[in-house]
């Protein structure tokens, strides 16, 4: 940003305006139409493996962290997925679908 960027910037706060950096804007932006922006490093880590095939059970054996803690990471996925308990869907598939989604890209 440069001198004069800055002064009407400024200028614009000072008149009661909002000023934005466009790059917070686009980030912003792609993490709304980004599903898996929300999850954490290690929530796509399990996903990933999640995707790979591995139960839980595996998950936990190759992550060395209990079973709990991948029950935990798995809930946290659904949940920021948006992807809550029906009797008419597999979340783990629309999970995995949704991850597949975005890494095709």
């Amino acid at each position: 940003m440069d001198i004069e960027d800055f002064i009407g910037s400024l200028r614009q706060v000072l008149d009661g305006g909002t000023v934005v950096d466009p790059q917070v804007v686009r980030q912003l932006l792609r993490r709304n139409s980004d599903p898996l922006a929300r999850l954490s490093t290690r929530e796509l880590e399990v996903l990933g493996l999640i995707a790979q095939g591995h139960s839980n059970a595996a998950i936990t054996r190759l992550l060395v962290v209990s079973e709990a803690t991948v029950g935990k990471h798995v809930g946290n996925i659904f949940a920021k997925l948006d992807l809550p308990p029906t009797e008419d869907s597999h979340r783990r598939v629309l999970a995995v679908l949704a991850y597949l989604r975005t890494i095709d890209r």
